[in-house]
């Protein structure tokens, strides 16, 4: 029986080329696998056509948005997931629903192997490949442009040899990858870190040197999850189409970064996050309102944790599930309206509101009649200082105390 490998199929050259270029290396027939993740572009059945036109044997196509939305793109949301602060998994988190769909039609069609198009230097190789062993640790992996020196070149050679329908003149050049939480862009003179992004990098957001009048909406989060903008219902995917329409054009969600690769080197990157961003302010916000203190402060470090493990291609690891659990225990009381203004490349909350808020307005007034005991802070200071002022009194005995001394203040 004839082996079977399954690629990842973008419908561009290099995975067009990978097609006939895999079965010429290994003789093994070639299935084509695409993922909508809300990339945009062509036609899914349009690239199902052409994946059969460039040899393969089999193409399986599938409408994953609504299944990244809610499956991928909400739980990063729950987990403010920023890498560095910054960057919200952009690419990260599309990857393992992309592998999913390759497990899956590797089953389906009885494939050993799973192939992709990403090079030996960046992130996605990890992704992919410890992704699919993580879910068939039987399934080995393969990438052309790395393990069979399927270069650019020999791309378009291979594609004009072949009469490929695949255009092979057009050249980018930078390298994209995008889909519905938002665009990562990289290469190119992006690759000298001095060097300002131009005009045409953009494509998500609008310039915010010149915004239009100031978008106010009101975002409605049921357990961390939006469910409503302005009183209107919205599923996650139609949550992130409208954010990242009206947050972008505000020009909200330009990221220029130079973040720490899981292989060891810094990659310059520019993302657009529109709706990413703008979301994640309104949860962080009403996590502010709802979430009890010692669980926010200790949700921050497995929010970077979980981040990293994602960044780092370990979305179907052990500990990314036992921390999945404690961020959705977190979101049990994380509902309630968030009132964002959108405008000049900010997204800015204004208001917040819950039935589930801590926030009581009687003890946080300063006026007349607030509800806070002031006497109580004397004996709480006291016995909360206590250890301090302990080690403090040993210092002085020991000749260790803080030394008071003149160190250019100005003497009165």
């Amino acid at each position: 029986m004839t082996e079977r490998v399954v690629l990842a199929y973008s419908g561009g050259l290099d995975t067009s080329v990978g097609i006939g270029w895999i079965a010429e290396a290994t003789g093994a027939e070639v299935i084509a696998v695409a993922v909508d993740v809300g990339q945009g572009g062509e036609d899914l059945e349009v690239i199902r056509r052409r994946a059969l036109d460039c040899g393969a044997v089999e193409a399986y196509v599938a409408d994953a948005r609504d299944e990244f939305a809610a499956e991928y793109c909400m739980p990063a949301l729950q987990a403010n997931g920023l890498y560095l602060d910054r960057y919200p998994l952009v690419s990260a988190l599309s990857r393992p629903v992309i592998v999913k769909h390759l497990v899956r039609a590797a089953r389906q069609f009885g494939a050993t192997t799973v192939a992709h198009g990403c090079t030996g230097k960046g992130n996605d190789q990890v992704r992919f490949e410890v992704g699919i062993t993580s879910l068939a640790p039987d399934l080995t992996c393969l990438a052309p442009v790395r393990d069979l020196a399927l270069t650019r070149d020999k791309a378009i050679e291979f594609a004009e040899r072949n009469k490929l329908p695949i255009a092979t003149t057009k050249h980018n050049p930078f390298s994209i990858d995008q889909n519905v939480w938002g665009r990562a862009v990289e290469t190119g003179f992006l690759e000298d870190i001095w060097n300002g992004p131009t005009k045409d990098v953009y494509t998500y957001t609008d310039d915010p040197t010149f915004p239009p009048v100031a978008d106010e909406v009101v975002v409605t989060f049921e357990q961390g999850v939006p469910v409503a903008f302005d009183g209107v219902p919205v599923t996650p995917l139609q949550a992130i189409q409208e954010m990242n329409r009206r947050a972008g054009a505000q020009g909200v969600g330009r990221i220029d970064i130079v973040e720490d690769r899981l292989v060891g080197i810094k990659s310059r990157e520019v993302y657009e996050a529109p709706g990413a961003i703008a979301l994640i302010a309104a949860h962080q916000e009403l996590e502010n309102v709802t979430v009890e203190r010692e669980q926010a402060r200790f949700k921050r470090t497995v929010e970077q944790r979980w981040t990293e493990l994602v960044y780092d291609g370990q979305w179907f690891s052990p500990l990314k599930r036992s921390l999945d659990t404690f961020i959705a225990d977190t979101q049990r009381y994380v509902s309630g309206d968030v009132r964002l203004v959108l405008h000049g490349g900010r997204a800015t909350v204004t208001g917040r509101r819950s039935d589930s808020s801590l926030y009581d307005f009687n003890l946080a007034t300063y006026d007349t009649g607030d509800s806070f005991d002031q006497s109580a802070a004397r004996g709480f200071i006291e016995i909360y200082g206590l250890s301090s002022k302990l080690a403090a009194a040993r210092d002085v005995r020991f000749g260790n105390g803080v030394d008071l001394g003149h160190q250019g203040g100005i003497d009165v």
